[in-house]
């Protein structure tokens, strides 16, 4: 492993996680994540420039997966913040503990009654101290000692208001908090953004990141995950639910079936019993793979359609 380089922005020194693009794909196959050079190219830049990952992509396509692998080869600890509308401050940076604040007060109250009791200068600064401060995802991956993958799962989530706290940790990898001061991150984090682009993400967001789109993965490739995931299937069985899910994503869906729903649809069928798919299999066993009724209708009228004998036949195999 190559030592790490001295840096000139002021941050901590970190050590190489990965020796090329190849160890990083090696080790993520190893863990069972079948990445593509596009992947492991910039998981590997992501570390040796110290940047974070926006990871884009429809939804199931193993966007969390990649920070929880990623996480899982590098020994590192994963932190997890799940946006959601509404997230703040105090959900995903730190919060005052409160309620502790107020019995020192009262304590504070009570000893002021004697002699010698505390001012409320020394006090204030008492009740803004460590021992008094709840910790939340972001910071606590500042803050920690041990090496870290920080997830920020579904940013996309948030408003604009609340994803401008991030600007500060991303690009610096630091958090100011106005009673305690700027605590700079004593070691640099692997940090992955993942967004269904349910919204545009701002231009300040996206330039501190480095950009990762995953789509739907081809269908070899898929094919491998089935016979990666899914213990006990045959390579034909495989492969034919590789080749209907990609015909299926093709139709004008509410939904397209996600990697994960595939990989459920490749389990049931092995739990059925199912060597081979066939038109009454894949219409009784659409709803696994589907989940808008509207969907699953146009999917059995394609099985179905001429008998078989025309779309449902290149879907089926």
């Amino acid at each position: 492993m190559s030592t790490a380089s001295a840096r000139t922005d002021g941050l901590p020194e970190t050590e190489p996680r990965f020796d090329a693009v190849d160890d990083v794909r090696a080790r993520l196959g190893e863990v069972e994540y079948l990445s593509d050079e596009g992947i492991a190219g910039i998981v590997y830049l992501a570390d040796r420039l110290g940047k974070p990952i926006l990871v884009e992509g429809p939804a199931g396509t193993g966007k969390t997966q990649l920070a929880k692998s990623v996480a899982e080869i590098t020994n590192s600890r994963l932190i997890r913040l799940q946006c959601y509308e509404g997230l703040d401050e105090a959900k995903a940076l730190y919060e005052w503990n409160y309620k502790k604040q107020l019995l020192r007060i009262q304590a504070a109250g009570i000893e002021g009654n004697s002699e010698g009791g505390a001012g409320w200068g020394e006090l204030e600064e008492d009740i803004f101290s460590e021992d008094f401060l709840l910790t939340r995802p972001l910071l606590e991956a500042i803050r920690a000692e041990d090496p870290v993958v920080l997830l920020i799962d579904e940013v996309d989530r948030v408003e604009v208001e609340t994803e401008a706290l991030l600007l500060e940790l991303l690009s610096d990898y630091q958090v100011s908090i106005p009673e305690l001061g700027t605590i700079t991150a004593r070691q640099i984090p692997l940090v992955f953004l993942t967004s269904n682009a349910t919204r545009e993400l701002s231009e300040a967001l996206k330039r501190r990141c480095l950009y990762l789109y995953i789509d739907y993965p081809d269908m070899e490739r898929e094919r491998e995950i089935v016979l990666t995931k899914v213990p006990g299937i045959t390579e034909a069985l495989a492969d034919q639910v590789a080749r209907i899910v990609r015909s299926i994503r093709q139709l004008e869906l509410k939904k397209s079936p996600s990697v994960s729903e595939t990989l459920d649809w490749a389990r049931t069928l092995m739990l059925l019993g199912v060597e081979k798919v066939d038109t009454q299999v894949a219409t009784d066993t659409a709803n696994i793979l589907l989940k808008y009724q509207s969907d699953i209708a146009k999917a059995t009228r394609e099985f179905v359609k001429d008998g078989g004998q025309s779309a449902a036949k290149s879907m089926l195999g």
